[in-house]
């Protein structure tokens, strides 16, 4: 097993790899203890038996720049595939700005290809490389050296079974004409909105029972600090203070040290020095929000005149489309969009791009009454109405 500690070792591989369609990529991190995510290790894997085919690359080691990791990155020549990829590419774009093009998630490619929803790479192994993996080192600390022959082995696993994963999807892919769907489904984890949380729209992430705007405004305004604050300091939000202890001061509104002090959920750390300040800014800022400033809960969908006769035909549609598709129904269409189509909205995601051909297009003509549904001995069909 090869370990690659500096940078011109590094780019001695990315250099070969250019030679190849494609190079799987994998990471192991820690996050417990921070806002970002640590890297630890690197594995990548392009075509071949050798040994050198498939290396593990220590982001650890003293000197060494992931610049030409980030060059092959940049290079369309060769397709870059990860499984699950949305962690793996927000550690590399927080630090470098770069985001691998193209990319192929496997994971993606095969819930498209029926294997389900969000299938893991174990299940992926498996039923298509046909062989087992060793899990006992998956929590294991990857910070800490020298890597055990153990975690080299199971890392290497990552990317040397995703080569015969990606060519077995991405030949049915191309064999169904489904390419396209993939390609759609991955522009989200290419966006950088994806990865990047703005400290004044935090407060949507935060669960609350009480949706009046004055008190959404005391929530933003513990949020926004609680992001900036970890963000700044690299450290895990619930570090700052949890969720439960954001609603509680949200709604008792300490104006003081003492007052603070009287929190059940707040952490003993918060209760003084500058995250207690910090909490009593943000308190002052919510209760002088502007009303124009102050969050709107989305209201649009809670009075929706949901059909429900309605709402069931196209469930009965979505599930015979996704048998006869071999995808997932929850990744066509869920629950909301149909609801929401049977209220009459049209501005859903299962009325678009690769769901409209699957789905979308003949749920209009069925909620138009261009169409009905039949039983034709297990299956349902549409039938088209004069």
């Amino acid at each position: 097993m090869i370990t690659l500690t500096t940078t011109e070792a590094l780019a001695d591989y990315c250099k070969r790899a250019a030679d190849h369609p494609y190079v799987t990529v994998d990471t192991e991190f820690l996050r417990e203890r921070t806002y970002y995510s640590k890297l630890c290790l690197v594995q990548l894997a392009y075509p071949g038996n050798s040994e050198e085919c498939a290396v593990l690359v220590d982001p650890l080691a003293d000197g060494i720049s992931l610049e030409p990791l980030y060059e092959r990155f940049r290079d369309a020549s060769v397709v870059k595939v990860f499984h699950a990829a949305r962690q793996d590419l927000e550690i590399f774009y927080v630090d470098s700005g770069v985001f691998p093009k193209p990319l192929f998630d496997t994971q993606v490619a095969a819930m498209v290809c029926g294997f389900g929803e969000q299938v893991g790479y174990e299940t992926l192994v498996k039923r298509i490389a046909r062989q087992n993996l060793d899990k006992s080192s998956r929590f294991t600390d990857w910070s800490r050296r020298p890597l055990s022959k153990a975690q080299m082995s199971y890392a290497l696993g990552d990317v040397t079974h995703l080569r015969q994963i990606y060519e077995k999807l991405a030949a049915q892919l191309e064999e169904s004409g489904r390419s396209h769907w993939v390609e759609e489904e991955i522009q989200i984890l290419l966006s950088p909105e994806t990865y990047v949380v703005n400290p004044e729209e935090a407060w949507r992430r935060v669960k609350t029972r009480t949706q009046t705007p004055r008190y959404l405004g005391m929530v933003k305004a513990l949020a926004a600090f609680r992001e900036t604050r970890a963000r700044d300091n690299n450290t895990p939000r619930n570090r700052v203070f949890k969720d439960d202890a954001l609603i509680e001061l949200a709604s008792n509104k300490p104006k003081s040290i003492e007052e603070l002090g009287r929190s059940r959920l707040l952490l003993r750390e918060a209760r003084k020095g500058e995250i207690a300040q910090g909490i009593l800014e943000a308190i002052k800022r919510g209760a002088a929000m502007p009303d124009e400033e102050l969050p709107k809960p989305d209201r649009s969908k809670d009075k929706l005149q949901v059909n429900p006769a309605i709402a069931d035909m196209l469930r009965v549609l979505l599930k015979a489309k996704s048998e006869q598709a071999g995808v997932a129904a929850k990744l066509i269409a869920p629950t909301a969009d149909l609801d929401a189509m049977a209220a009459g909205l049209r501005d859903v995601p299962a009325l678009t791009g690769w769901r409209r051909e699957v789905f979308g297009a003949d749920a209009l003509r069925l909620c138009a009454g261009e169409v009905a549904l039949a039983v034709n001995g297990q299956n349902v069909e549409i039938v088209q109405l004069a």
